[in-house]
């Protein structure tokens, strides 16, 4: 079994939910992903920064950081961080918050020391639904500077999030559509 096939695995076991569940845009929907199962256990956290990493490796634009929103992105930029350091070639990771830090800085971005003014970065997600966290990473990340080179998900749900950010420039790519997860 390929690192694409164990990861299929993990997420379909310990992500993957059959029921009614309302999800972060409002939608009600008659299946979860909930990534943080996956991107929090240790298997699932090394598959994830590794394809994630090999996703961001074939960007035509050199990524000089990746980034989320937190809480889903948190454990997927840590662990393509460490994947990308174990390869020889390190990418700090960074975090955007939902609020802006209400004292100290006052940043959106956590992890700015990290990362070179101006630098084009990668944007990570564990489930794209509509793309409005997306969208708000990308808003965010742009104001504090930084170019947009690559988004990329764990899974995409196929519910409109692709199409929303090809529609403002920024095409999605996916380690797996629920299609394919679910095939």
């Amino acid at each position: 079994m390929d690192d694409r096939q164990r990861l299929k695995h993990i997420l379909l076991e310990k992500s993957y939910r059959q029921g009614t569940f309302t999800l972060t845009s409002g939608k009600t929907s008659d299946f979860y992903i909930d990534g943080k199962q996956t991107t929090l256990s240790a298997e699932g956290a090394y598959l994830c920064g590794k394809l994630l990493f090999e996703l961001l490796q074939k960007s035509p634009a050199a990524i000089g950081a990746v980034g989320g929103m937190t809480l889903g992105a948190d454990p997927l930029v840590t662990a393509v961080s460490i994947a990308s350091h174990l390869a020889g070639a390190p990418i700090p990771a960074f975090i955007v918050r939902k609020e802006a830090k209400g004292h100290g800085t006052g940043n959106y971005i956590e992890g700015l020391k990290n990362m070179a003014p101006g630098i084009t970065v990668g944007l990570v997600e564990d489930v794209v639904t509509t793309g409005g966290t997306l969208l708000k990473v990308i808003e965010r990340v742009q104001d504090a500077g930084f170019k947009v080179g690559l988004v990329v998900t764990v899974v995409d749900r196929q519910e409109g999030g692709a199409e929303a950010l090809a529609a403002a420039g920024y095409p999605l790519q996916a380690l797996f559509t629920r299609a394919q997860l679910l095939s």
